[in-house]
């Protein structure tokens, strides 16, 4: 599904530590509707939640510094970010990772190789 000229642009944050990685996924959102920002580093997220509130959030989980487990804590406890759906997109999958990033407040945990189709689907019913 794509969205329509009718819909907003729904701004889609992605944060990936792998810039080729996180551009690819850039391009398919855009393609399909949504409004992508990319950053590489948790700390340039966090810069950008503190002056803006997107639909959602793409969050690698291997990122070094703070890892995505972390940043999601943080990010949840910014204004806004509360109602904002985080999914995690990582090679992490074994189960004690999942209850990780559930703890952490991630909606949702993905492991890559991740089918565009269940990304969008996710999207898609959170509009």
């Amino acid at each position: 599904m794509t969205l329509t000229s009718e819909q907003p642009p729904r701004v889609v944050l992605i944060v990936d530590d792998n810039q080729d990685a996180a551009d690819m996924l850039a391009s398919i959102l855009e393609l399909t509707g949504y409004e992508p920002k990319v950053v590489t580093k948790s700390t340039s997220a966090l810069d950008y939640a503190a002056r803006e509130v997107p639909f959602a959030a793409c969050l690698d989980i291997g990122l070094p510094m703070m890892d995505g487990c972390e940043l999601a804590r943080r990010l949840r406890a910014v204004p806004g970010w509360d109602r904002v759906l985080l999914i995690a997109i990582t090679g992490y999958g074994h189960v004690a990772d999942r209850e990780r990033s559930r703890a952490a407040g991630i909606d949702h945990h993905l492991v890559k190789p991740v089918p565009f189709a269940d990304l969008e689907e996710l999207l898609r019913e959170a509009i």
